[in-house]
């Protein structure tokens, strides 16, 4: 796909982490970027920086959805990308015993789906909406209509302690990417899903260094944290790289995720 002022996307989480990592590639390129966050501040400071417009959103609310899109569709034209980076995660045992009196309780099954209204079908909803639009459009020169990227887990495929609710949320991501990027082969939308290991984000900015440091030391090769942009340069290649679909793809510095 090529890239240039012509060309308009959508980035879900958009206002920090990966997905402003994105954002900003997307926009040095000349994209015109729509911001879909949920963190108005951010996202408007964001949108400032790369010139984009910012669109609030929650992912699992049609008509939020519905309304961002508008917005987008609105300022920059019917997007040709979309990447998917609003997620959210918990950490509770699908059944425990308590240390100090022994009580027994299980996981509550609303904190369950919370978790993968956001991560899955939130992701889904965006997908569902975004590639109907995209179908409206004439594909480019080299045929690519369209492209989508989501964002998964390592915990998809080695979830910890704790990680139920996330790693079925994630492994929902990485499950439904083959049959999406089948069902729209026959619209030139090309669809893949990145995988990522610990990386340096807003939800682990506040941990202690010494907190830090371990995680960055359990990494194989290179033993530090993942940096946003390298997951931004994957997410590049997937939307630039033409015969790149239907894949999912760890990026993760080698890890794989012990039980806890």
């Amino acid at each position: 796909m090529k890239l240039d002022n012509t060309v308009a996307a959508v980035v879900t989480g958009g206002a920090s982490g990966l997905g402003a990592a994105t954002a900003r590639a997307l926009a040095a390129k000349g994209v015109k970027v729509a911001i879909f966050d949920l963190q108005e501040e951010k996202g408007k400071a964001m949108a400032a920086e790369i010139g984009g417009v910012f669109c609030e959103c929650n992912v699992t609310d049609d008509a939020s959805v519905d309304a961002a899109f508008a917005k987008a569709r609105e300022a920059h034209g019917q997007e040709r990308i979309l990447v998917n980076c609003a997620g959210t995660g918990n950490a509770i045992k699908t059944a425990s015993r308590s240390k100090e009196d022994g009580s027994i309780k299980h996981f509550p099954l609303d904190a369950f789906n919370w978790i993968v209204q956001i991560n899955l079908v939130g992701t889904f909803r965006c997908i569902a909406k975004s590639a109907a639009g995209m179908m409206t459009l004439e594909p480019q020169a080299d045929g690519d209509r369209g492209a989508i990227v989501n964002t998964a887990s390592v915990a998809a495929e080695d979830g910890q302690m704790g990680q139920a609710a996330y790693s079925a949320s994630k492994g929902g991501v990485v499950g439904m990417t083959l049959p999406i990027a089948r069902d729209l082969a026959g619209e030139n939308i090309r669809v893949n899903t990145i995988l990522p290991g610990i990386f340096d984000t807003p939800l682990l900015a506040g941990a202690p260094q010494n907190v830090r440091d371990a995680l960055g030391a359990s990494v194989l090769n290179p033993k530090r944290l993942g940096n946003p942009d390298e997951y931004a340069n994957l997410a590049m290649c997937m939307i630039e790289n033409g015969y790149f679909n239907g894949e999912d793809v760890r990026l993760d510095g080698g890890i794989r995720m012990t039980p806890r």
